[in-house]
């Protein structure tokens, strides 16, 4: 439509010239003179000088200065008519300026350049374009594109089958309890994200917005989230971000999902270990070029599923993550997809604590919750489990998080070791509750089969405790189809042995013993 308004306008430029030479010429070459004394006759007022001057012929002086002037004005018509040819064959090929990447300080991916669709064109609309925007693969399509703001859609979901009948459908605890482990069989869409994210008023002041529903929890509380955050990103090294976000405290959670080997599924003992999201403030940057932080301070380990109303006043949650990739760039996510021609490494560290009251931790059924667990599954909180009358009300969570990697031409290997103290016990008969210390490790391998194709996958971990020693194995594939991460097809066969975390979205559960299967075709675009 654009150039049929283009093509509009050159037309009418040229009809309205070439009327006024016609009427020059017409009026003054060709029309018959008029004496002085015939206009005088017409007229009951005397003639004015300017009149005379108006009526009689013109001299041939006079018309070769005509003549002269129709001839400029047809060589600056001629000139206009050229600079707009020149500014419709660039239009049509237009490549606009892409305008600040609507991430949090990290490095965008290529920008692709949607090509347009072939389709069947009439004789009005033969050049007009039949496709606009750009796609940016992770951040979506760009809808918004002004000198106040951009905005970019993107949606993350995946279908799942899961099959978790190879489990017992009991388990005991560490205190002789014996409850149930329910086996599920079925299909869900079980997550959706809708995210907002760009720029408003200053490229330097970012949103990042989002509805996410977890589709397995219908029913429970904090199954539908309307969340985000807000960044001012000053320089490389420093952004500054409130709102709600990851805890830093594990790699998983440094803003890397869902690039993980498998579909929105951790190790146990990551998921054992670790603090989840929650509101707060953030500072994350580079220290130098090869060494970034992340530090948060938050409200508590999870706000998913938590009233406001629930959590205390004291500002005592805190987790940051010390990142140093010595031989370069890393990639945010698990393994080799992107098959780096040169080894490359990474070595963090992270600390996370928090005061805990039982008040301020979500119920078991909560998706992305964390709980103060012991390593058979039992949440401490839980009355009477270290003896008769015996409850925690308030607990310290500590724990140290080393994480490693490398990655090599498609390969990778990657692990993690865990340490965690509870203590500073709350409630009534309390005073005999030593320290509760658990420690544990995860490795991760993988291999891209066929390059950015296909890829298989294998991880251990283990939790060490006195309540138990959990373990847990996985094998896996991924299939990409169109050759990037926007879509896969991951399957996955875990074995757990005595699970001490689950819930409803993920594939394992509390207590889980035996052998789990799952199958996911994951889109993230």
């Amino acid at each position: 439509m654009a150039e049929h308004r283009r093509r509009g306008i050159s037309k009418g430029l040229r009809f309205k010239t070439a009327g006024l030479f016609t009427t020059l010429i017409f009026g003054l070459l060709i029309a018959p003179p008029r004496s002085t004394a015939q206009s005088a006759t017409l007229t009951s007022e005397p003639a004015t000088d300017s009149e005379l001057a108006r009526d009689r012929p013109l001299s041939s002086d006079e018309r070769t200065e005509l003549l002269q002037l129709i001839r400029s004005l047809q060589e600056r018509l001629d000139k206009l008519e050229a600079a707009q040819a020149s500014i419709s064959a660039n239009a049509s090929g237009l490549n606009r300026t892409p305008s600040v990447a609507p991430g949090q300080g990290v490095q965008l991916e290529p920008v692709v350049v949607a090509e347009p669709i072939p389709v069947a064109k009439t004789q009005d609309d033969a050049d007009d374009k039949k496709t606009f925007g750009r796609y940016t693969p992770y951040f979506g399509f760009k809808v918004v594109n002004t000198e106040y703001g951009d905005m970019n859609i993107s949606i993350y979901t995946y279908a799942r089958y899961l099959n978790q009948r190879g489990l017992d459908s009991t388990y005991v605890d560490a205190f002789g309890n014996t409850k149930t482990v329910q086996n599920r069989q079925d299909f869900q869409l079980n997550k959706m994200q809708i995210k907002f994210l760009g720029w408003i008023m200053n490229p330097k002041l970012r949103y990042f917005l989002y509805a996410w529903t977890s589709n397995a929890n219908q029913g429970l509380g904090a199954q539908v989230v309307l969340a985000g955050n807000l960044n001012y990103a000053f320089n490389k090294y420093i952004t500054l971000s409130a709102g709600i976000t990851g805890l830093p405290g594990t790699r998983s959670i440094e803003g890397n999902f869902p690039f993980w080997l498998g579909v929105d599924s951790r190790m146990i003992a990551d998921e054992f270990f670790r603090g989840s999201y929650t509101s707060g403030i953030w500072a994350r940057g580079a220290i130098t070029d090869t060494l970034k932080y992340h530090v948060m301070l938050g409200n508590n380990l999870s706000t998913l599923g938590v009233p406001a109303s629930r959590i205390d006043n004291r500002f005592n949650t805190l987790a940051s993550a010390l990142v140093w990739t010595p031989t370069g760039e890393y990639g945010d996510g698990f393994g080799d997809f992107e098959k780096h021609k040169k080894l490359a490494t990474r070595l963090a560290f992270h600390f996370s604590r928090s005061d805990e009251n039982k008040e301020s931790q979500p119920s078991s059924d909560q998706f992305e919750n964390t709980q103060l667990r012991l390593s058979d599954g039992t949440v401490i909180f839980t009355p009477d489990i270290f003896g008769p009358g015996v409850t925690i009300t308030d607990a310290r969570y500590q724990m140290t998080n080393f994480d490693w990697g490398l990655k090599y031409k498609g390969y990778s290997l990657e692990g993690a070791y865990y340490m965690r103290w509870l203590d500073n016990f709350r409630g009534t008969g309390t005073e005999t509750i030593a320290r509760i210390f658990n420690q544990g490790y995860q490795v991760e391998a993988a291999a891209m089969l066929v390059p950015k194709t296909f890829q298989v996958y294998t991880g251990y971990s283990k939790i060490y405790g006195k309540q138990g020693n959990p373990w847990d194995f996985r094998i896996g594939a991924n299939f990409f189809p169109f050759n990037n991460k926007v879509v896969r097809w991951n399957n996955e066969v875990l074995y757990l042995n005595r699970s001490p975390v689950g819930y409803t979205s993920v594939p394992f559960a509390v207590g889980g013993n035996g052998f789990v299967f799952h199958s996911t075709w994951e889109l993230a675009f």
